[in-house]
């Protein structure tokens, strides 16, 4: 989201654009204003949905409440599976909202037609196919089981870093950021690939060629989600329980 780490490259086909952004400069800050636009209406449609779910709960759930409540069930299981029964239940809100935004975000670059918007810049697209929001949300992830590793063991949680001889320290510190740096690369790397080849087979055959490889996008779009949902409460699970323990991956 804010400019760490942008991607110099650029690509120009037709109307395919890769690496030219808007840029709004606050501050000393240069943001993806774009990033920023298509994430508060992948937040408002998530709030709306959820506002609309609770209006007028009822016994038996229906329309966008029965939906809602599946979701919830099913991020319950997801979160439950790989941290365990007896833990699970804080982190629920965490891996579920990782999950929703992820996938929301996914399907919005697969299903809404972005590049109808005209920007002075750079042109609207998902967020996760933007490397600074994966990164965000992989230092999301290392925030998070550092506290669950911390919360629960205190200073003893880092003794883990100096077993079986402290010679591994540099590597076991290494070891705690590129698990979730790699799933914030392949997150990336996937999004923007199936919309550079939607975007080019549009262009290229436009009619019925890109509708498969649309359906397809939709279909690894939310396996993605998935992914990174539940490696990130796995990584919290083998914080909670030790560094060599085994964990659900």
């Amino acid at each position: 989201m804010l400019n760490f780490l942008d991607v110099p490259t650029s690509l120009s086909l037709a109307s395919l654009e890769v690496g030219h952004h808007l840029y709004w400069q606050i501050g000393n800050l240069k943001i993806h204003g774009q990033v920023f636009i298509v994430s508060w209406i992948v937040i408002g449609i998530l709030v709306t949905a959820s506002l609309l779910a609770t209006q007028n709960a009822q016994r038996v759930p229906k329309g966008i409440q029965n939906l809602m409540e599946y979701a919830l069930e099913f991020v319950r299981n997801l979160t439950r599976d790989q941290i365990g029964e007896k833990e699970y239940r804080p982190w629920v809100p965490f891996v579920g909202t990782l999950f929703l935004f992820i996938f929301v975000s996914n399907w919005s670059g697969a299903l809404v037609p972005w590049k109808l918007i005209r920007l002075p810049e750079g042109e609207l697209a998902a967020p996760t196919n933007d490397i600074n929001t994966t990164v965000a949300l992989a230092l999301l992830v290392s925030l998070a089981y550092f506290y669950a590793g911390f919360s629960k063991k205190g200073l003893g949680y880092f003794a883990k870093y100096v077993q079986p001889t402290p010679i591994l320290l540099p590597i076991a510190i290494l070891e705690d950021f590129t698990k979730p740096l790699s799933l914030s690369f392949r997150l990336f790397g996937n999004i923007l690939a199936d919309e550079l080849v939607v975007a080019v087979l549009v262009l290229l055959v436009p009619l019925f060629v890109p509708l498969p490889v649309m359906l397809l996008g939709l279909f690894t779009s939310a396996i993605q989600a998935l992914v990174f949902a539940t490696l990130a409460a796995a990584y919290i699970h083998e914080a909670l329980e030790g560094h060599g323990d085994e964990h659900h991956e």
